[in-house]
């Protein structure tokens, strides 16, 4: 995009605008010397302004005087763009009345919902669902809104993206779901959510990890408990390894306290290790008391069963 040098004018208009002076901006406009859509450097609108500051009159007063709201940014991001990341409802409520594309994306592929969901604004994310907007677009990488609510710990935006015909597997470029996104990040309401929505409770990233491994080997036992309650697979995974093996090897003793009854702790890793001995070999103490401890306490009952 070619962008003429702004006029000393069209600074003063764009200072009204990110100011929210109203009153500047209409005495600006009478003069006839500024476009209502002059744009600076970055193609940036006083409209744009306005709307990323939250200035909600001066926003109607732009649009009732004839501003585009379809105006964009080099980057692509458009009024709505900044209203929505800013969670500013009347305005993107105003943007939309007055015609605004309700998926424009930036270059990266986000879109006025994509920000919504990422700052966790359940108000604006309702108004754009219930206005059509695409609850399964999607960033270059393959991130969709559900991904970017379930990785901020937004529980009740993913809520209401599935409500909304989410798709819950649909993942990332290196296969990580929402639900394996909740599970690293240690967000078990989100978890609880996904899963109560019928998320893949096993659904593999690229590297052959489940969401129940990266819990445990994070050390995120809440979420490691959410889990458990679906069925998730202990054994060995395509990575060599079981959510026990992660968890012990890690040091994250909550996580092995939650795993290990349900566990087979007999278990052995692609190198050949028990979860006791993978503990050994990483030097964490603390998990490898806990696990001779309670292997000792499973032999005294088997032998006082016997």
């Amino acid at each position: 995009m070619s962008l003429k040098k702004e006029s000393r004018t069209d600074v003063q208009f764009h200072l009204a605008a990110l100011r929210g002076d109203c009153d500047r901006l209409r005495q600006l406009l009478d003069t006839g010397k500024v476009h209502i859509d002059s744009r600076d450097r970055d193609g940036t609108t006083p409209l744009i302004l306005a709307a990323a500051m939250g200035h909600t009159d001066c926003v109607r007063e732009l649009l009732a005087q004839g501003a585009d709201p379809a105006c964009c940014r080099t980057t692509g991001t458009s009024a709505l763009f900044f209203a929505a990341q800013g969670g500013f409802l009347d305005i993107a409520r105003l943007l939309l009345d007055a015609g605004a594309a309700i998926d424009a994306p930036s270059s990266d592929g986000g879109t006025p919902l994509f920000v919504a969901c990422q700052c966790g604004h359940l108000p604006v994310v309702d108004e754009l669902i219930s206005r059509g907007a695409n609850v399964n677009s999607c960033m270059k990488d393959k991130a969709t809104p559900l991904f970017i609510a379930a990785q901020n710990g937004h529980d009740n935006v993913c809520a209401a993206l599935v409500r909304g015909g989410a798709d819950l597997t649909a993942a990332r470029c290196d296969r990580a779901s929402p639900l394996w996104i909740a599970a690293q990040c240690g967000h078990h309401r989100v978890a609880r959510t996904l899963l109560r929505a019928g998320a893949h409770v096993d659904q593999l990233r690229q590297d052959g990890a489940t969401p129940l491994f990266k819990a445990a080997h994070k050390g995120h036992a809440a979420v490691v408990a959410e889990l458990l309650k679906y069925n998730p697979e202990l054994g060995l995974l395509p990575n060599g390894q079981s959510a026990l093996h992660g968890a012990a090897m890690f040091g994250a003793l909550s996580c092995v306290r939650v795993l290990a009854p349900a566990a087979d702790r007999s278990l052995r890793n692609a190198a050949g290790h028990t979860a006791l001995q993978a503990a050994a070999a990483a030097r964490r103490p603390r998990v490898v008391a806990y696990l001779r401890a309670l292997d000792q306490r499973d032999d005294t009952t088997y032998s006082t069963e016997q």
